[in-house]
């Protein structure tokens, strides 16, 4: 019995110390976010803080971190290394008020006091009326009665003026007391309105939550460590952005500056932080490419999809969309800008449409395996408000050289171009480009994606000594329908350098290319003699003396149904009515034809037709 005993006292004593533990809660860490990762639709969050480190496990919490703080993300990291280990990680989430709550309580209670103060009012405002009915009987008796009274006995003029002085001085006084009992309304009802929204402020937090991390850490003795915490969340994404700046007549290089566009309303201020920037999918598996063997006419054959990681993510994004407005509102009161809301009501229409567009680019970069990731130049701090702002993060001297190219079809100006190659460490995203020569903003343009050690072209200006001429011969050009209908086309293209000095440039133009068998192009005469590429594009480098000037002729034949122009504008109107059509309407009649492949050769043989 006695061991028994023992054994109890033992187990009681065993089990104190988590109890304990528990009640006396986690240990609050004060932290900062040291880094920042920014996406196309998230960020990825870094915060560090120094801990004391005991042998004995220790909770330690990050908390007032906002509600759409990703799960499935959350890490977290001791330094060094041998300094511990990390015992377990816990997400949980809390409201940012109850109704429970003492503030909460002492809100409801003075909207409330307002609230009988006016009922009070309102049951004197009653007692009035009451009085005043009955003076106005009191009033209308006293006159009905002096006709009967005057008959048979003379009035008492000083009694029926103290009747008159008691009904005037009743009604001044019930006058007088309902405006003062609407003076107190008008007094009371701003103090109601400022409660009201108070009230209601608070009852918006009982749905607007917060997150905690709660870190259990077991030192490996008395010493101090490093804790770093990263977490992703939505609100935040970025644009590419290029400055292009050439000097001189004719440039032999250009500096390129890129920069990284960053809006984010992520709940967070990123303040003096190191920010990097990756047009990687946060979501997609990273996996080596592989080829499966392809069967020709095996109906069982399954291909293998790299699949997206199904995360928490889509909660944490239905929670910014649902409280990221109130939080913003709560974190106004916090800041020193008077103007928060405003400036984020203004600005997180533009983060959202920036997002849906950079989501897209790298998308599309991601269809080539391509990734880019970039470290933005110094600390950075960056308002959780939507204001932008552009963060350095490469800059480039490329060698270059001026050209003028020529496409009369598409444009009477010739452009001078810089010719460059992407010599640089790192590519160039598909975004804006700001054009400078000299000194002189010429505009912007766009860039796709240009890869370490691809070539491209940008636009320098306007060539104005070219004149170009692209016009359709009608002497040589017919139309003849039949079974099939025949055109035959020729254009005369001039160009012409108005200048005192040679020049020299390459000019282009086309032949049609059908992938159509409705649609045959033959017939094809080019003077000077020249060769279409595959793609139907026709080129020619040329020189042309001071005030010199050259022609060239383009001719051929197309033939195609004589009911074409007609499907295709069929094809086009249907595909408009689809788009507009409610769901459930009845399908349109499907056009004969099906021009899809060839849209541009059926447009051009439209125009065509017009100008013949």
């Amino acid at each position: 019995m006695k061991r028994l005993i023992m054994a109890t006292i033992l187990l009681c004593t065993c089990f104190s110390g988590p109890a304990k533990s528990k009640e006396a809660g986690p240990e609050w860490l004060s932290s900062s976010i040291s880094k920042v990762t920014v996406y196309s639709d998230r960020a990825s969050v870094t915060r560090t803080t120094s801990v004391k480190l005991s042998s004995d496990e220790v909770v330690y919490g990050f908390k007032k971190l906002p509600g759409w703080v990703d799960d499935g993300s959350v890490r977290v990291t001791l330094s060094p290394s041998g300094a511990g280990r990390i015992v377990d990680v816990r997400v949980k989430r809390d409201y940012l008020a109850r109704a429970t709550d003492e503030e909460y309580r002492k809100a409801a209670d003075a909207v409330q006091e307002i609230a009988d103060k006016l009922d009070e009012l309102e049951d004197e405002e009653r007692v009035l009326n009451a009085q005043a009915k009955q003076i106005e009987e009191i009033r209308v008796f006293s006159m009905e009665s002096i006709p009967r009274e005057s008959a048979v006995r003379d009035i008492n003029v000083e009694s029926y003026g103290k009747v008159v002085n008691f009904v005037t001085g009743s009604l001044r006084a019930t006058a007088k007391a309902r405006r003062n009992i609407d003076r107190k309304r008008r007094d009371l009802g701003p103090e109601l309105a400022a409660r009201q929204r108070r009230l209601d402020e608070l009852q918006s937090l009982t749905q607007l939550e917060e997150t905690t991390v709660l870190v259990t850490l077991a030192g490996t003795g008395a010493g101090q460590g490093v804790l770093e915490l990263k977490y992703m969340l939505p609100g935040a994404t970025w644009e590419p952005a290029h400055e292009l700046r050439a000097q001189g007549r004719n440039p032999n290089s250009a500096e390129v500056t890129s920069y990284a566009v960053v809006t984010q309303t992520s709940g967070e201020d990123w303040e003096n932080v190191d920010i990097s920037f990756s047009s990687q999918s946060s979501t997609e598996a990273i996996r080596i490419p592989e080829l499966e063997a392809l069967t020709l006419g095996d109906t069982h054959v399954t291909s293998r999809t790299v699949r997206k990681r199904q995360s928490s993510f889509s909660r944490a994004q239905a929670a910014f969309e649902g409280q990221n407005r109130m939080w913003n509102k709560v974190q106004q009161k916090k800041s020193n800008y008077s103007n928060w809301q405003e400036m984020y009501e203004s600005n997180i229409d533009i983060l959202q449409v920036t997002q849906s567009k950079t989501v897209e680019i790298f998308k599309r970069l991601q269809t080539r395996g391509t990734t880019a990731h970039f470290l933005g130049k110094g600390k950075q701090t960056i308002r959780g408000d939507g204001h932008s702002v552009r963060v350095h993060i490469g800059r480039t001297e490329l060698a270059a050289r001026q050209k003028i190219v020529a496409a009369p079809e598409q444009s009477l100006n010739a452009v001078r171009t810089l010719q460059m190659s992407n010599s640089g460490s790192q590519p160039f995203l598909p975004g804006g480009v700001a054009l400078y020569h000299d000194g002189t903003f010429l505009g912007m343009t766009e860039v796709d994606f240009i890869a370490e050690g691809e070539d491209f072209s940008l636009f320098l200006g306007v060539a104005d000594q070219i004149k170009l001429s692209r016009v359709l011969d009608k002497k040589h050009s017919s139309l003849v329908r039949g079974k099939r209908t025949r055109m035959q086309v020729a254009f005369t293209v001039a160009v012409e350098n108005l200048s005192d000095e040679e020049i020299s440039l390459e000019l282009a133009d086309r032949i049609p290319v059908s992938e159509n068998k409705e649609i045959r192009v033959d017939r094809v005469k080019i003077s000077p003699k020249g060769k279409p590429d595959a793609r139907g594009l026709l080129h020619w480098s040329l020189t042309l003396p001071a005030k010199g000037k050259k022609s060239y002729g383009i001719g051929y034949r197309i033939e195609y149904p004589p009911m074409l122009v007609l499907e295709m504008e069929r094809t086009r109107k249907h595909k408009q009515a689809a788009r507009r059509a409610m769901p459930g309407a009845p399908p349109q009649a499907a056009p004969a034809y099906d021009f899809d492949g060839d849209e541009a050769i059926s447009e051009q043989i439209m125009s065509l037709e017009e100008a013949m």
